[in-house]
């Protein structure tokens, strides 16, 4: 490798005229004077609106946020969907109170829309199917408790009867 060339040795390069203090101090006030009145207010970071209404006097204060404010439809059809209203929060149910099978046995006899219902049976008219289905679902429900309860119904009874007195019958001729 070669090395670099050296400067000519004999004149001095040409001097230049130094500055004396005072006046370096002197340049040095002017650049501080200079670059201490550019650039914002004091605390212009923290109010942003403050500026705003000093530049645009009679403007609006604009969104900050730069970019288009038209809304963008998200499915694939261009179009929208309708906002979700927010769900109007459920009452919490009353729990219900558990009776005992003589209790719940009790209510469900004396329930006026089964006296109805049952009436209207037996005068020989037709039940509509939410009226029918109500009727079985509430006559499987006492027909339920009474076995819990070990209560019998008539209809057992008389139908033991029928039976004995066949047998007598049938045993005495």
């Amino acid at each position: 490798m070669k090395q670099p060339a050296q400067a000519q040795r004999g004149k001095p390069a040409a001097k230049t005229k130094r500055k004396s203090r005072e006046e370096l101090n002197q340049e040095a006030r002017d650049r501080k004077r200079d670059k201490k009145h550019s650039g914002h207010k004091a605390g212009s970071r923290a109010n942003p609106e403050a500026q705003a209404a000093q530049k645009g006097q009679g403007k609006k204060s604009q969104d900050p946020r730069v970019g288009s404010k038209k809304p963008i439809a998200l499915v694939a059809d261009g179009k929208t969907q309708p906002e979700k209203k927010p769900a109007v929060k459920a009452k919490p149910k009353a729990e219900k109170v558990r009776l005992s099978p003589q209790e719940e046995l009790a209510k469900l006899e004396n329930d006026e829309r089964l006296d109805t219902l049952l009436d209207r049976l037996e005068n020989g008219e037709t039940l509509s199917g939410e009226d029918q289905a109500w009727l079985d679902q509430t006559l499987d429900r006492i027909d339920e408790l009474m076995e819990t309860l070990g209560i019998a119904l008539d209809d057992e009874a008389e139908d033991e009867q029928a039976e004995e007195d066949m047998m007598r019958l049938l045993k005495g001729n």
